[in-house]
């Protein structure tokens, strides 16, 4: 029986009603909004992908894992790569230092609740049986060593040690700027409650560099490390992300007079205008011995971390008596030219400029800034698990070919080898010639889907796919593409070079 047309509108209006109920629609599911996604956690994401972990045994020094330590040293052979571009000399100096170095530095008067404290073992034995013909005077002097040697701190930072450097030989006008690049572990007391992943920690790593240059190269030097930082932070991808700004005098806590910290702020003001970037000023906020420039980037939840930083200080070098020869030492010192012969032929000694500067700052804060920007995907230069090779099956000849394209990628066999070669024994021999490629094998017998899945969640940049075509072939697979193993690592290595 056909319907009238008014009988078919009442039907299509209540079903309309129906479905455009206010109180129904929040129910159903296609009108709900997608659920907001957390910001990325580097805590997190570490624990996923196999990271870092934290021990209850050393509170604030993270434990890195295989996977954390590939990253962790790609960033530091990056910036070992750059040093040879910017200058820089890579020094190794010690942990721990006498506290008499540390009351010269000024770090025991204005650090030291920052700092840890060393002590040694007294051995009364060793004063009991000094022996002299001075009789009580070398037991006195003894008891004076010992005591001497009984305390020590754990540095926080390597500037005094490079001060040593500087000061061990004797330096011309034409030998500056010295920098000298240090990645030494350092230790701070940072409060337990502070402490937060690898962002807040006590023991840490920092791509620690000083200057030492002539008052008329603070301003090139400056801007040279500026441009140091933009292209680490570039390659990075944190591009133009970061902010600039200048940290001020102290208002407690700083050496050196108000005259001298004014020309150090002038001075790096001006560095800032000529950079062109954005700056901003935090008042009070510059170190003890001298003011700063720090670069400060945002985490995932918007919370700023100061990594970089480039700092002034005319202060160290007087306490550590640093000094170099110029002519015309008066007119050198003030960082002016002069052309009077009777002036230059005139030579003295001159004190040197210090500039600290740090382009990661805290390689372990940077790894997490890194470990959120990323989201856990990483480009392949930096990923801990570049490549995996899957077998099709489980038979010999395909298992053992996957094994030998994995020896080539990884540079343990020539690009060149094919499988027809024989065999040379390299026993006792150092192999040269590593890719440092990350490259792991699954031969298991199941699908190749599901281990492809499975290597997909896991993060890799490359699947490889071996089957019984390649191994006639002596090919390995990339999706449709197919290659030679030395074709391959040509490729990944090109991708390495890339920083991509």
């Amino acid at each position: 029986m056909l319907r009238s047309q008014t009988t078919r509108r009442i039907a299509s209006l209540s079903i309309q009603r129906q479905w455009t109920c206010p109180k129904c629609a929040p129910h159903r599911f296609y009108s709900q909004k997608p659920a907001k996604r957390e910001p990325p956690d580097h805590r997190k994401l570490g624990h996923q992908q196999e990271l870092f972990i934290t021990s209850v045994f050393s509170p604030g020094s993270p434990i890195f894992l295989p996977n954390g330590a590939r990253i962790f040293n790609r960033l530091v052979d990056f910036l070992r790569k750059q040093y040879t571009r910017y200058g820089f000399e890579e020094v190794i100096t010690p942990t721990i230092y006498k506290k008499s170095l540390w009351a010269k530095s000024g770090h025991l008067e204005n650090y030291a609740d920052d700092m840890y404290t060393v002590t040694g073992n007294k051995r009364p034995t060793a004063i009991e049986h000094s022996k002299g013909c001075c009789g009580t005077i070398a037991k006195d002097k003894a008891a004076a060593e010992d005591e001497d040697d009984s305390e020590y701190g754990l540095k926080p930072m390597n500037c005094p040690g490079h001060c040593l450097i500087f000061a061990s030989k004797l330096h011309s006008y034409r030998d500056l700027p010295v920098r000298y690049a240090d990645f030494s572990p350092l230790h701070r007391n940072e409060i337990s409650g502070a402490l937060s992943g690898l962002t807040r920690v006590r023991r840490f790593h920092q791509d620690d560099g000083h200057i030492f240059c002539r008052p008329s190269q603070v301003e090139e030097e400056i801007k040279k490390t500026l441009d140091f930082v933009k292209v680490v932070y570039t390659t990075l991808k944190f591009g133009v992300s970061y902010r600039l700004a200048l940290s001020t005098r102290p208002k407690d806590h700083f050496i050196g007079t108000e005259d001298e910290w004014n020309r150090a702020e002038d001075r790096l003001r001006r560095a800032l205008e000529a950079s062109g970037m954005p700056w901003s000023i935090n008042e009070g906020d510059g170190a003890f011995y001298g003011p700063k420039i720090d670069i400060v980037l945002k985490d995932s939840d918007g919370k700023e971390h100061q990594t970089a930083t480039v700092q002034l200080d005319f202060q160290l070098p007087k306490r550590f008596e640093l000094e170099y020869q110029a002519p015309a030492p008066e007119y050198e010192a003030r960082g002016e030219p002069t052309e009077d012969p009777a002036l230059l032929a005139e030579y003295g000694p001159v004190r040197p400029v210090m500039i600290h500067r740090a382009v990661l700052g805290s390689v372990e804060r940077l790894m997490a800034l890194l470990i959120e920007n990323y989201d856990g995907k990483w480009p392949f230069w930096l990923n801990p698990k570049q490549a995996i090779i899957l077998t099709v099956n489980t038979t010999d000849p395909v298992v053992d070919w996957a094994q030998k394209v994995r020896q080539v990628l990884l540079g343990n066999l020539p690009k060149s080898y094919t499988g027809d070669e024989s065999p040379v024994s390299d026993a006792g021999i150092a192999l040269s010639g590593q890719t440092g490629l990350a490259v792991d094998l699954d031969t298991s017998a199941r699908s190749l889907g599901a281990k492809i899945r499975e290597a997909r969640n896991n993060g890799y940049s490359q699947i490889l796919v071996v089957g019984e075509a390649d191994v006639q072939n002596k090919q390995v697979s990339l999706g449709k593409e197919r290659m030679s193993p030395g074709e391959m690592r040509d490729r990944m290595m090109q991708m390495v070079d890339r920083f991509e």
